[in-house]
Parts: structure tokens; C-alpha cells; sequence
């Protein structure tokens, strides 16, 4: 039996492009709903496995718009019951201690504002990164850095930032493996730069979070 994740989507926070690549990356390897603000609540939650928010347009504070207090006590609730959190870059941001605070003594923040980081445009471009050991080169748009200590680092930066790591029961991946060959074009970059290959490494990273007991 596959395993079930609830995937949020908010225009245009959490944008449904996003959405979508996650869904086509995942689809072969989880059960997958999506969901909207009015059905975060324990007993949706409680249904899956892993809940995931992916990435999209604004800034990270634009959370405190989104969510009440109810809804960030439910996602707290939920990971502390052993439920499994998972968020791409909009996402990942979201997990850090500003906002649903889910990790311990970690910081999660702009790559770009990084002083060693090798990126510092906050529009759409392409990161290089280690990816457990291989080399890959991965669509960016300002996403985070996974600072601290106590983590398991999946992939990190050309700097040496943690770029996607699992804390527990929280699974963060500041760059987007779910993107789509158009969003290279769309972005004015060499649609050569899209790569098939990290949607499957995006799925094994939730793979491994759903088993991380």
C-alpha cells in the first residue's frame, strides 16, 4: 500500500504549479489529495502520512496572513503525534522556528542573504548542488538555507549549506526538484537544465521521511 500525503495549496504562496510538479513527481509512490486553508484541522490531518507545502510567489511573512493560530497549533499537533511535515522551498521556510516552528535549533533562511553563497538574485536561475554525493543542477527561486546541527543532510549548496534535510519528523528542500521543463523556459534559462531525475530524488527524500521513525 502506497503511502497517503495531503498536498496545501494557497494562491500564490503555495502556488498550484508547484502543487502539480509535486503531484507528477509523486504520483507513482504516494496517494495523494490536495487541500485548502478550510480543511486544515486535525481530523483531515490525521488521514496521511506526511502533509506537504510546496513552494510559490511572495515572501515568507505572508504566512502570518494565511494561517490562524488555530491552524498553526493543528500542524504542530500533528507532527508531535508523529505526523511527517514536508515543504519545498515557500514550504521549507515555513517549518522554521518564525513560523509553524516544527524544527529544534535550527535556522532556515535566504541562500541569498548567506555571505558564502554563490547565488544572489531572487528570481528564477539554477543552483548546483550535492545531492548525496552526486552533483546536480537544480531549479532555485530564493530558496532557503538549512542552518544548525542536529540534522540529517541530504543535500547542500555549493557553499556548504545544508540545502535539503530531515530534522525528525520535518523534511526541507529549499531548491525545487518538482520543477517542470517549462519552468526553465519560463524562467530564460536552457531548457537543457531540466532534469527528470530529481523528481525521483524528490520522492526518495519522502520516502525516507515518511520511514524516518
Amino acid at each position: 500500500m502506497k503511502p497517503t500525503i495531503a498536498i496545501f495549496i494557497h494562491d500564490p504562496q503555495c502556488e498550484t504549479e508547484c502543487a502539480l510538479g509535486m503531484i507528477d513527481g509523486l504520483i507513482r509512490d504516494f496517494d495523494i489529495r490536495t487541500f485548502g486553508i478550510d480543511n486544515l484541522m486535525p481530523s483531515f490531518l490525521s488521514q496521511f502520512d506526511a502533509v506537504c507545502f510546496p513552494g510559490g510567489m511572495g515572501d515568507s511573512d505572508d504566512f502570518f496572513e494565511i494561517f490562524e493560530d488555530k491552524h498553526i497549533w493543528t500542524v504542530q499537533d500533528y507532527v508531535a503525534d508523529g505526523g511527517k511535515y514536508f515543504g519545498i522551498c515557500m514550504g521549507a521556510y515555513w517549518a522554521g522556528p518564525h513560523y509553524f516552528d516544527l524544527v529544534t535549533e535550527l535556522e532556515v533562511g535566504q541562500y541569498i542573504e548567506r555571505p558564502t553563497g554563490d547565488i544572489t538574485t531572487d528570481g528564477p536561475t539554477s543552483a548546483t548542488v550535492e545531492w548525496l554525493g552526486n552533483t546536480e543542477c537544480m531549479y532555485f527561486y530564493d530558496g532557503c538555507a538549512i542552518l544548525g546541527e542536529d540534522m540529517d543532510v541530504v543535500a547542500t549548496y555549493a557553499n556548504g549549506d545544508a540545502m535539503a534535510a530531515i530534522q525528525r519528523n520535518v523534511g526541507m528542500i529549499g531548491c525545487h526538484p518538482e520543477s517542470l521543463e517549462w519552468w526553465f523556459i519560463e524562467g530564460d534559462m536552457d531548457a537543457s537544465l531540466y532534469d527528470p531525475r530529481h523528481a525521483d530524488l524528490m520522492s526518495d527524500f519522502l520516502k525516507r521521511l515518511v520511514n524516518n521513525d
